[in-house]
């Protein structure tokens, strides 16, 4: 399948609304950030408060060195005592300073861990709601590739980059403005330095913010597009490869993963630039600080201890800014992350069915279709005017060439799809006026594609229906021809279906047949179900089916039609209308659309 239309950069107006919804997102685990970011601030108010008092121990120990006097020009021992006393408590306060620095850090980064890790476990849950609540027609539109995506790279994403980047943003704000303030009170000369020495880096980080989101956008979109199109290529691995379609699907994967790479390379080139450009700062940040530390100290200004401090102060000002552009590279990508989660989360649900009180709980099986009709888009009508009666306990098989409509009216039947116009009536009951678990409940279901998960054959057979019995399933094992394949296997009915298990597709469909009968539901649906097996198990399953069929109304979708011979009517469709009905033999007494199709597979047979 191709992989889809191009994925262009969306633009940079996205990210303040992704970012917003995130926040709001996160509303129930407020007062959990609201503390973090507490003891992130007290943390960095510490850390700020250090430098001033190195500065007290720098002046402290200075005191006792030799002093230059200009006049004498040389140096004198004024003082050769130092205060131990002094340096000893201010020692103290500093251990006492970085270590609750330490410790309010670690707290921190517990809660924003432990918040981050809920909100992933929430944002998967929510997400894992949301598929059972969304119309199929949102399945078949979207690649299931990128929907796993979503559940798993994005989500990732969100959590990995959301525990550091908010508390980032605070307490490297926090440490920005704090080092700020605590310089200009050192010495405000000093200060305006060092502050205009990093204003290059305030400039590079905004140019590069600007031209970097749009292409953590693009990475985020095409990594679900590569995802779709690798899950598609291995679903289909066998058709790929014989239909020798290998060269066109490595083309198409090779157009994706070049997409991938260009935004992949433009994003983290532009994120590797935020180290060197903010290491160059604080370079010429310290060159700067000395320069004109040096000046004043020689004029007598200021003392060394100031120097001292203020080469702190520097690399806490700058430290920030590095923090801050990291920051807000995670949140390019977590912003892209977020507004693919939310847009599946803000996809369109099945109607809220809640308010309904009609129950059926036991069903004759009576169904009438009254003036149906039905397009997948305003402009592709599918069925345009479809009527007929079904009797409780008939069997009914729908035939037509492809396209007619025939899947499409069993969907409607189970209203996986909405009629656009009509009704469909069960036991008078009109379906729209049921929950769709209650008409669900009324149907087993055998489909074309076979689904079963990873679990022991008992498990697949069984599936959601509580209180079956051993005996029932080999009950149903042995009516579908299933018995003896299962009794062959190491464990029988406990054998674990997995990668390693060697199944055919025949058996695959057997089993989901096997589950149809436990499921012993007033209605049955069989799309293709003999599709899969060969004509010595068809005629097995046949049988099994006829006694299956007994006292319940059938829907039998069939394309070769020497299997629906025994059928109570067959409706013969043909571009969405009913264009015959009626039993096997006057429909071939006829002559019309039906003899002609079945004369057709007839001849092909011989």
């Amino acid at each position: 399948m191709a992989p889809g239309p191009r994925v262009m950069p969306q633009k940079a107006k996205n990210f303040k609304k992704s970012i917003f919804k995130l926040l709001k997102y996160c509303k129930r685990h407020v007062w959990g950030i609201v503390i973090s970011l507490i003891f992130a601030v007290a943390g960095t108010i510490l850390t700020l408060i250090g430098p001033n008092k190195i500065k007290e121990l720098t002046d402290i120990i200075t005191q006792a060195l030799p002093a230059f006097d200009q006049d004498a020009m040389q140096w004198v021992n004024t003082n050769l005592s130092v205060d131990l006393q002094a340096v000893t408590n201010i020692g103290i306060i500093l251990v006492i300073l970085y270590g609750l620095g330490a410790i309010f850090s670690f707290i921190q980064g517990f809660i924003m861990t432990t918040i981050t890790q809920r909100l992933s476990k929430r944002m998967r849950k929510d997400i894992t709601s949301k598929i059972n609540n969304l119309p199929l027609s949102y399945m078949d539109s979207t690649p299931h590739g990128d929907v796993l995506s979503r559940v798993t790279n994005d989500v990732d994403t969100i959590g990995q980059t959301l525990a550091n980047s908010i508390v980032t943003l605070v307490s490297a704000s926090t440490l920005l403005i704090g080092s700020i303030i605590m310089m200009f009170i050192t010495n405000p000369i000093m200060a305006a330095t060092a502050i205009g020495a990093s204003l290059i880096g305030f400039i590079l980080i905004a140019l590069i913010m600007r031209f970097s989101q749009k292409h953590f956008v693009a990475q985020q979109n095409e990594l679900g597009a590569i995802n779709a199109h690798i899950e598609e290529i291995y679903s289909g691995h066998d058709i790929v490869n014989v239909y020798n379609g290998k060269k066109e699907t490595k083309k198409k994967f090779e157009q994706i993963n070049k997409r991938l790479y260009v935004s992949g390379w433009k994003s983290q080139f532009f994120s590797g630039l935020m180290g060197p450009i903010m290491g160059f700062v604080g370079d010429f940040g310290y060159v700067a600080v000395c320069v004109v530390g040096a000046v004043l100290t020689m004029s007598g200004s200021i003392s060394f201890g100031v120097i001292v401090a203020f080469m702190i102060y520097v690399r806490l000002f700058n430290q920030p800014l590095a923090q801050l552009a990291q920051a807000f590279n995670n949140l390019q990508s977590t912003a892209a992350a977020s507004e693919r989660v939310f847009e599946f989360l803000d996809a369109k649900e099945l109607d809220d069915e809640s308010h309904k009180t009609t129950v059926l709980n036991d069903a004759k099986g009576d169904v009438e279709f009254e003036h149906v009709k039905f397009g997948y888009t305003p402009d592709r009508v599918i069925i345009h005017d479809f009527s007929t009666h079904v009797k409780a306990g008939q069997k009914v098989a729908i035939v037509g060439p492809t396209g007619a409509g025939k899947t499409t009216l069993v969907n409607l039947l189970m209203r996986f799809y909405e009629v656009d116009a009509g009704k469909i009536l069960i036991d008078g009951v009109d379906t729209k006026d049921l929950t769709r678990e209650n008409i669900h409940n009324l149907f087993s279901m055998v489909l074309q594609d076979t689904w079963l998960f990873e679990g022991t054959v008992k498990d697949n057979i069984v599936y959601s229906k509580e209180g079956v019995t051993d005996e029932q399933v080999i009950a149903a094992c042995k009516a579908c021809g299933l018995h003896h394949f299962i009794k062959s296997l190491p464990h029988g009915y406990n054998s674990v279906l997995d990668d390693n298990t060697s199944i055919s597709a025949g058996q695959r469909q057997l089993m989901t047949i096997a589950r149809a009968m436990i499921e012993d539901s007033p209605m049955l649906i069989l799309d293709e179900a003999t599709s899969s097996v060969d004509t010595r198990t068809e005629i097995l399953i046949q049988k099994a089916m006829d006694k299956l069929t007994e006292n319940r109304t059938s829907f039998v979708i069939a394309h070769r039609l020497s299997t629906i011979k025994n059928a109570d009517l067959i409706l013969v469709m043909n571009n969405g209308d009913i264009v015959e009905q009626g039993t096997h033999k006057d429909l071939l007494s006829k002559g019309g659309f039906y003899a002609d199709l079945y004369n057709s597979q007839f001849d092909k047979e011989d």
